[in-house]
């Protein structure tokens, strides 16, 4: 460290207790002039103890004292806050209780000035360290990756993303400034490029949730616009979550104050099983402060778990409570409670106004045993992977089987584009498999019916073919996947369509062919090896699928 100038001339900030000593009979010297005298100057706490230190000095004479009018400098006074906050050097009980602290955040472009200085004072003046962790935030940038700057009209103002403004507006701020009228013209263009219809309201929690998502530790944050309003839409799917699960619990619901996952039917216990993986990965997560990839895995439970497969596999049930098994009824309203709640309360410190919101909505329901629920969300439990009742949720067997269910879903719909036919027309669907996975198939053939717009969903016996025009997909090297398109295409077309699908699995092939057939590649990992294989085994395997299809439109 290098002396530094730890005087400043404010208005405002700590004095500098430093006095300058006057003997009496002596002409008035003004500290800082041509005759100040550097051995008249004493540092203590106050006036009283400064009085003693002057006396000391000059015995015998009377002297008069004059406390520097200069206040230390923000990094000086700045580097004391983790202790003189509370009352240092009085020993509170605040600093007691509270110095030295646990986690400091900050940016990165102040770890000498601020950070350093805060150890080495916190060192000299209470043999402490103030804290044990330093987190990094992100400096915010435009979209380009520009630093903000009024001159050149891409700073965001909070508020602006928060309440919604038009570039009139956004305008009429940069007219108030006093930019030079040269840079007033190019930021005013800057603004009319990136923000060209104003910037939408978003509100606070979708800003919020929009720059914790792009957090790295210590990186930089190109933050578009665009994000922060496609997280305002994601608040209103879990408004419309909230108002799907309200329409069907029905006014007299209570939660069942235990929540065990077995005698559940196939699509509760999968949801819980990945509500559990999200509280484990949130877990660690958070106490690696990742918070990026928290709130990734937030958004993915609510939109692709929660929103996208659960209720729309609970519909079925919930839209038919009277001629259904009133068992059955109740566990998938109990299921579509326990994820909305607990997943409120994991996604509150990221988006608190709108999950406070809509957690006040939900029907209230003591654990087993508990007293009455907590009144806000804020105070309400976070959960955590060991709380009871959730011990049997995680099941890898279940995952496993909805996850080749999804790819199914995923290559059946990508069929019915492929063929011109509209997402929501129900067809028949046939699933070839071999033993590995049929019993996966046969768990998950409702949902595959449900999720891929199926009227029927059917597992082929071993050898069996569909009749009819069909088009066809392999999944993996264990099934394929076939939609019965008879009288929906043209037959001549999807020959076409057909041969031109053979034409690049074998491209994809013979590229496999090549790089296996290098010198070089005797030297390649196992693993690597390995998925060389089964790409080339679902190829073959597409390949052979295709060219029975097409052979079949010739015919």
């Amino acid at each position: 460290i290098r002396d530094w100038c730890i005087s400043r001339q404010l208005w405002w900030g700590h004095r500098i207790p430093a006095f300058y000593v006057r003997l009496e009979g002596e002409d008035e010297r003004a500290p800082g002039g041509a005759d100040e005298m550097m051995d008249r100057w004493v540092v203590a706490k106050d006036e009283a103890a400064a009085r003693a230190k002057a006396e000391e000095r000059f015995p015998g004479t009377t002297i008069s004292l004059s406390q520097d009018e200069d206040v230390l400098d923000t990094w000086f006074s700045s580097g004391l806050f983790p202790f003189s906050v509370f009352g240092w050097p009085t020993q509170s009980a605040d600093l007691e209780r509270f110095f030295p602290g646990a986690l400091l955040e900050t940016g990165k472009d102040i770890l000498f000035f601020w950070v350093a200085r805060m150890v080495m004072m916190s060192l000299s003046l209470t043999d402490k360290v103030p804290f044990e962790q330093v987190y990094l935030h992100s400096m915010v940038r435009d979209a380009h990756g520009q630093k903000m700057s009024k001159s050149l009209g891409n700073a965001l103002d909070p508020v602006d993303a928060i309440e919604g403004i038009s570039l009139a507006q956004l305008h009429a701020k940069l007219e108030a400034g006093n930019l030079d009228p040269r840079d007033l013209k190019k930021a005013k263009a800057a603004q009319k490029a990136d923000f060209p219809d104003g910037i939408e309201q978003c509100g606070t929690d979708a800003l919020r949730f929009a720059l914790v998502s792009y957090t790295s530790q210590g990186g930089d944050i190109n933050l578009n616009i665009k994000e922060v309003v496609a997280k305002r839409h994601w608040c209103n799917k879990l408004w419309n979550a909230i108002k799907f699960a309200l329409l069907n619990l029905g006014d007299n619901f209570v939660p069942t104050p235990t929540h065990e996952a077995a005698g559940r039917e196939f699509a509760d216990r999968w949801v819980l099983s990945r509500l559990k993986a999200t509280i484990t990965s949130l877990a660690e997560q958070l106490e690696d402060y990742d918070f990026g990839n928290a709130t990734q895995a937030l958004y993915s439970f609510w939109k692709e778990d929660l929103c996208d497969v659960f209720i729309e596999l609970s519909k079925g049930v919930l839209g038919s409570p009277e001629g259904g098994d009133p068992a059955v009824l109740q566990a998938t309203r109990d299921t579509l409670w326990l994820c909305l709640d607990t997943g409120l309360r994991l996604l509150h410190p990221f988006m608190p106004f709108v999950t406070e919101e809509l957690w006040q909505r939900l029907p209230r329901g003591a654990s087993e045993g508990a007293a009455a629920p907590p009144a806000s969300i804020m105070i309400a439990p976070y959960p955590r992977p060991a709380d009871a009742g959730t011990e049997d949720w995680h099941n890898p067997e279940v995952e496993a089987h909805m996850k080749l269910a999804q790819n199914v879903v995923t290559k059946l719909l990508s069929l019915k584009s492929d063929s011109g036919v509209a997402t929501k027309i129900k067809l028949k669907a046939y699933l070839a498999a071999t033993d590995a996975s049929r019993g996966a198939l046969q768990a998950t053939s409702d949902a595959i019916a449900v999720l891929a717009f199926c009227s029927s969903v059917t597992i082929l016996q071993e050898g069996e073919s569909p009749s009819g025009d069909t088009g066809v997909e392999v999944i993996d090297a264990t099934t394929t996947a076939y939609i019965d398109l008879t009288g929906l295409v043209d037959p001549k077309k999807q020959a076409v369509k057909l041969e031109k699908r053979a034409a690049e699995l074998k491209k994809q092939l013979e590229a496999v062919a090549e790089r296996v057939a290098l010198p070089a590649y005797s030297k390649t990992p196992p693993e690597f090896v390995e998925a060389d294989n089964q790409k080339r085994a679902t190829l073959a395997a597409n390949l052979a699928s295709v060219e029975e299809e097409l052979r079949r439109c010739t015919l």
